[in-house]
């Protein structure tokens, strides 16, 4: 295969390389590229002077006489710390990956697949809705990037081009545009919304065991039990009593499509995968806080990788006024204008995923006698055709057309056949097209104008106005200011469905009954403020009770308002709520031991379960009581969470890969938590069956004795007989893979531009959220990307962390100098002021107009 000639390729020349001065090569391939952050430099297109002070973990805090010069350092300072991963990023969002790695097998997916989406014509439609200001703000950002990218060579702006250079592809960096930033909202988007996974894996279930197993794979949030971020008796009154509750959404189907269409899917690109992928925020009032004034905190969990998701910066005008109006520190994306979570003068936020439900998949009825046509309401309606190229960076393209319904594109048209290397066609048997609201060609996205809107914001009101434009990949944003004020607001849009449809399944795409008919209106999206219990908690969960839905329906008339069905199963939530209230009175002290709590809920539900089994092996029995003397607590050096671990693991196995026939693994999370505890109490259900032994049926207690057999097996194999050497973090271990380069399969390079493995507390339900995929292993996928803690009494004393560095170049200081705080849940401090910048300051950069 093409990837093998590649890597057998790389491997012949870097042992020539090393053979035959490779120092020399090493020095200029990977200092080179390390950006100028002292003295002084003239730069073509600034307006006024510029000071760009890096702390001593390369943290840049800008400062500007106006608005445009600041955004214009804002892109300039980020490309110089990680142009790759902007490179990287803006090569996924428009499906253009194989110029960057020619054409390969593993890549050819991503790139139909987003071509097919038309992410990028999607991006470039929410540019020209964009407000006049907005635009300065973004173009300046863009003005910047390409101020230092242009006239130098693209091995002079990242090691990763000489590398990939070795294998033929030939690299023209392209100039930066506002719609290459816009495209990257489209893989957060993508990433973070929608429930299509779930939507393809109830299909296919349904098909395979029928509703009942079906929804026990997949179940209901636990309203009863667990906490929803609104509590009841603060959503609108009067609110009827009864819910939304209609039967979820079942169509026809053949076995197999969903599954076909599910391969043709990507995984996450970003942000990683939804069963993993979480996040934590909270906010604390005056009256529960040490100060008397709030407290903010916020930890995202996204996919693991090198160099971090996060960027941190401080933007801040010399004077504020109308035309220069931020002086903000905290988070953006390497691609992105302004700060995305962070705090202003007067208010600080925080988000967490939605997870809503913004798609739907539906089966598509071709005309038979036109493949260019389509059923709708018993009439034919034309497609829309768009021809597309994929260029490879070693040469050759690739043409096909994407048909397109009113309803979105054909996403099964056009596969790939890795043997044959050619597209499949047209499928007309069955087309399967998604509807998306980040792409909706009515609806066009201002998710930026959002968030330069918020960072200008001085109040509940300015900051919910500015909200109103995060339109895509909708979040639970929490918010405090410094009158002592604490609030929550969700954003994004939610369709409005037809009451016979619920969002849960694909369904007929050539009739009206399952018509979005709009988006629920902001003012219905779930808010809070000033809450009496003086804290608000998200981490994923249901959002409102059920008792909303009804309220909605009583306020918009009939129909599905359901903001989702596939939420975080409440664990996390639950765990934030115990410590808030018996942690009081709050200071950055208690939030840092929240953000590290490492209880695992769910163990706790599942000990008398285990407690009860009898073992004819006496070392079974003994084990099984000494790990009844856990405190459930993940921490990396217990050795009682890696037995755990790993019986955890093996239930998982044991419980469902057998019933699916493979097709929809478990990773573990959450979800399989949930799962597992309403199996609990139903010992015989068929879940607990294995279906590869002929001559038995097994129930509970069969199979968790077998499970936790496998699993002490299992760490006596991996960490021998004595417990003292038994460690959860030996199991449980976090790599930060570099992309593409990473991958490679060379040693040399890998070890080079990555970093790990690192032994990490934690787990995939636990406060500090360093999920895995027991499918696979106990290794960490996704974890927190970053924590930030804000205290509004004293803004100067908030304090953050990000995984891995701010640089993206392997050869800085700053490249993994973050590492070992996080994983041991330490901070530095957030500098705010003027002054605590320049004491901590390490270099000085300044930019002055070149005339």
């Amino acid at each position: 295969m093409k990837i093998l000639r590649i890597v057998l390729l790389l491997v012949l020349v870097i042992v020539a390389v090393v053979l035959i001065g490779g120092a020399y090569l090493y020095n200029d391939w990977t200092r080179g590229v390390l950006a100028q952050t002292a003295g002084e430099l003239r730069v073509a297109g600034l307006r006024d002077r510029v000071e760009i002070v890096r702390t001593d973990f390369g943290i840049p805090h800008i400062y500007a006489n106006n608005a445009y010069d600041l955004l214009f350092a804002q892109g300039y300072t980020q490309a110089q710390d990680r142009w790759w991963q902007m490179e990287f990023w803006r090569h996924i969002a428009a499906g253009r990956v194989q110029e960057l790695t020619g054409r390969t097998d593993s890549v050819m997916g991503t790139d139909l697949f987003t071509r097919k989406s038309g992410w990028y014509e999607a991006a470039e439609r929410d540019w020209n809705s964009y407000n006049e200001e907005a635009r300065s703000y973004i173009q300046a950002f863009v003005d910047g990037v390409n101020a230092y990218i242009s006239g130098r060579a693209p091995g002079d702006l990242a090691f990763e081009y000489n590398v990939l250079g070795l294998t033929g592809v030939s690299f023209t960096v392209e100039p930066w545009s506002p719609v290459d930033t816009l495209a990257f909202a489209k893989i957060m988007a993508w990433d973070l919304g929608g429930n299509r996974s779930n939507e393809l894996t109830r299909m296919t279930l349904y098909e395979l065991l029928g509703q009942e197993l079906t929804d026990l794979f997949v179940p209901a949030f636990g309203f009863d039990m667990m906490p929803t971020i609104i509590w009841p008796d603060e959503i609108p009154t009067p609110a009827p009593t009864s819910s939304q509750s209609s039967p979820r959404t079942i169509t026809a189907s053949r076995l197999g499509e969903a599954q076909a269409l599910a391969d043709i899917l990507p995984r996450n690109f970003v942000f990683g995968e939804a069963d993993v992928v979480g996040s934590n925020n909270w906010v604390v009032s005056g009256a529960m806080s040490a100060s008397g004034m709030p407290l903010l905190a916020n930890d995202p969990h996204l996919g693991i990788q090198m160099p971090s998701i996060w960027y941190e910066v401080g933007l801040h005008c010399n004077t504020l006024s109308q035309e220069c109006p931020f002086n903000v520190v905290g988070f953006t994306f390497a691609a992105a204008a302004g700060v995305v979570i962070g705090h202003n003068d007067n208010i600080a936020w925080g988000v967490t995923n939605m997870g809503s439900d913004s798609q739907d998949v539906y089966r598509i009825r071709v005309n038979p006698d036109n493949p260019l046509q389509y059923e709708w309401n018993g009439a034919w309606r034309d497609m829309t055709v768009r021809d597309e190229i994929i260029r490879f960076g070693d040469g050759g393209e690739l043409s096909f057309q994407v048909r397109e319904t009113h309803l979105g594109p054909i996403l099964n048209d056009n596969t790939y056949d890795p043997e044959t290397e050619q597209l499949s066609g047209f499928n007309n048997e069955n087309p399967m097209a998604i509807r998306w609201s980040a792409i909706d060609p009515n609806a066009p996205s201002q998710l930026l104008q959002a968030i330069v809107g918020i960072n200008r914001a001085s109040n509940w009101e300015e900051f919910r106005a500015a909200l109103q434009h995060w339109d895509e990949a909708g979040q639970n944003v929490i918010y405090a200011d410094i009158q002592g004020n604490i609030g929550y607001q969700s954003t994004g849009r939610i369709p409005m469905r037809e009451p016979e449809h619920d969002g849960c399944t694909p369904v007929d795409g050539w009739t009206d009954a399952f018509e979005w008919r709009g988006y629920l209106p902001f003012e219905y999206l779930p808010t809070l403020f000033n809450p009496e219990r003086g804290y608000i908690t998200t981490a994923n969960q249901a959002i409102v009770p059920e008792a909303y839905y009804a309220y909605l329906q009583q306020e918009l008339g009939p129909g599905t308002y359901t903001i989702t069905q596939d939420w975080d199963y409440g664990y996390r939530g639950m765990r934030i709520n115990q410590l808030i209230e018996v942690l009081a009175p709050h200071s950055a002290e208690t939030f840092a031991q929240i953000q590290g709590d490492n209880m695992l809920l769910s163990a706790e539900q599942i000990m008398p379960y285990l407690a009860a089994l009898s073992f004819s092996d006496a070392a079974l029995t003994e084990a099984r009581d000494w790990l009844l003397t856990w405190d459930y607590q993940m921490h990396m050096d217990s050795a009682q969470a890696a037995l755990y671990g790993e019986f955890w693991r093996a239930l998982v196995n044991a419980v469902f890969p057998d019933q699916t026939d493979g097709s929809t693994l478990s990773s573990g999370g959450s979800l399989a938590m949930w799962t597992i505890y309403l199996l609990l109490e139903q010992p015989d259900n068929a879940w607990w069956d294995d279906l590869s032994t002929t001559d038995a049926v097994e129930t509970r207690d069969a199979i968790l004795a077998r499970a936790f057999e496998q699993g002490y097996a299992a760490l006596l194999a991996a960490q021998g007989a004595s417990r003292d050497n038994w460690r959860w973090g030996v199991l449980h271990t976090s790599t930060f893979v570099s992309n593409p380069l990473g991958l490679s399969g060379i040693d040399l390079i890998e070890n080079y531009v990555n970093r790990g493995p690192f032994d990490t507390s934690g787990c995939s339900a636990c406060v500090n959220a360093a999920s895995w995929d027991v499918s696979a292993d106990l290794t960490v996928v996704a974890l927190p990307s970053m924590r930030m803690i804000v205290d509004l009494s004293d803004l100067s004393a908030s304090q953050t962390i990000h995984t891995t560095g701010q640089s993206g170049h392997p050869a800085s200081e700053n490249y993994n100098n973050m590492i070992d705080l996080w994983r041991s849940i330490q901070y530095h401090p957030m500098l705010w002021t003027r002054e605590q910048v320049s004491g901590d300051a390490n270099s000085t950069l300044v930019l002055v107009p070149a005339q």
